[in-house]
């Protein structure tokens, strides 16, 4: 994603509606160490990577997180929180293999509205718009090239295989990074349960998608190519990195982050790690997915974490890590190669 598995966006006329001399008041109540959450990733970087999105998204409200410092708590600030309040699960154990990272974890509310949900649209603060989303009752169907096809619910997911906490990097595409607690189980466990055939080659993940929720008015993106999939080969599916996350920060999955159920594969970039997911193939041939089929040149199918390689218009060399504060504060860091899980995956790609 995360697949799974990825800095509130811009032109909102409301915002620039505000009188100048207010908006000098508020840059001038920053700290040397904060920026406007649009800085995380710039915008000249963001939009041309959705030029074919331009002039059809206008989200947001640019340095809303200033105005949030001089105003007080909002009710969107509000309605983040409450979005994150979700029911804690219990019984999961700890990977202590994957519980060490030489990072801090992100704070949550930075991770509950800095993300990306095409579904919903090409802001970072798609998580409005997101809770739209609806998850119960939710089922995702495993067939394809498989012994036991199986469709599972939710709830039997949960019960059905041992739920743990890992603590991984994530490394978006759009050269920024952030430490992520998810909480859910490895995609091996599912391979065991539905015994794919020898022809199975590739495993092809399907997302949730349903025009009349998805997008709203004045979003018309009918020609990308709906549903968002994603797909990997078998060995990279069996390797232990592989994870489906159920839950993060101890709790479910909210539905900005792809509730009930997404991918997260922390050696390749964030788009790999489909969201709320509703069907599993196993195939013979290669699948189609959402980015490498608008722009093969840019969006490779393996789509690995390598500095080495830059994107066609920026570099890979370096992210922008944002921490562990509420502020959406960050530093420059190298980018690490397979995202520094070389060890755990190199030998697929020998």
């Amino acid at each position: 994603m995360y697949n799974q598995s990825c800095g509130i966006p811009y032109h909102n006329s409301a915002f620039l509606s505000i009188k100048l001399g207010i908006i000098m008041v508020l840059i001038r109540l920053a700290k040397s160490w904060q920026i406007s959450e649009n800085e995380v990733t710039s915008e000249s970087v963001y939009f041309n990577r959705r030029r074919f999105l331009q002039g059809l998204i206008g989200t947001g409200i640019a340095g809303s997180s200033l105005l949030l410092t001089a105003c007080g708590k909002s009710s969107s600030s509000e309605a983040l929180e409450k979005s994150l309040q979700l029911p804690k699960i219990a019984g999961f154990s700890k990977n202590l293999q994957f519980l060490t990272v030489n990072r801090p974890v992100v704070a949550e509310t930075v991770a509950g509205k800095y993300n990306n949900f095409y579904e919903f649209g090409g802001g970072k603060n798609i998580w409005l718009k997101a809770q739209k989303l609806p998850t119960n009752p939710w089922t995702v169907e495993v067939g394809g090239l498989v012994k036991n096809p199986q469709t599972y619910d939710i709830d039997t997911i949960k019960k059905t295989f041992p739920l743990e906490e890992r603590i991984y990097r994530f490394r978006c595409v759009e050269a920024w990074s952030m430490v992520l607690p998810w909480l859910g189980f490895p995609m091996s466990a599912l391979i065991a349960a539905v015994e794919p055939k020898p022809e199975a080659k590739f495993v092809r993940f399907t997302s949730f998608y349903d025009p009349e929720i998805t997008q709203g008015p004045g979003l018309h993106l009918g020609a990308l190519p709906w549903p968002y999939a994603e797909g990997l080969r078998i060995e990279e599916m069996a390797n232990e990195l592989a994870f489906f996350a159920v839950g993060i920060f101890g709790h479910d999955l909210p539905k900005q982050h792809g509730a009930p159920l997404r991918m997260v594969i922390p050696w390749k970039y964030g788009f790999k790690g489909a969201k709320s997911i509703v069907k599993i193939e196993f195939t013979a041939k290669q699948p189609a997915t959402y980015w490498n089929t608008i722009d093969a040149h840019e969006y490779d199918f393996e789509a690995n974490v390598n500095p080495s390689k830059p994107h066609p218009r920026w570099s890979q060399a370096t992210e922008k890590f944002i921490g562990s504060r509420s502020d959406l504060s960050w530093e420059i860091i190298e980018t690490l190669p397979y995202n520094g899980y070389g060890e755990y995956v190199a030998s697929l790609y020998s």
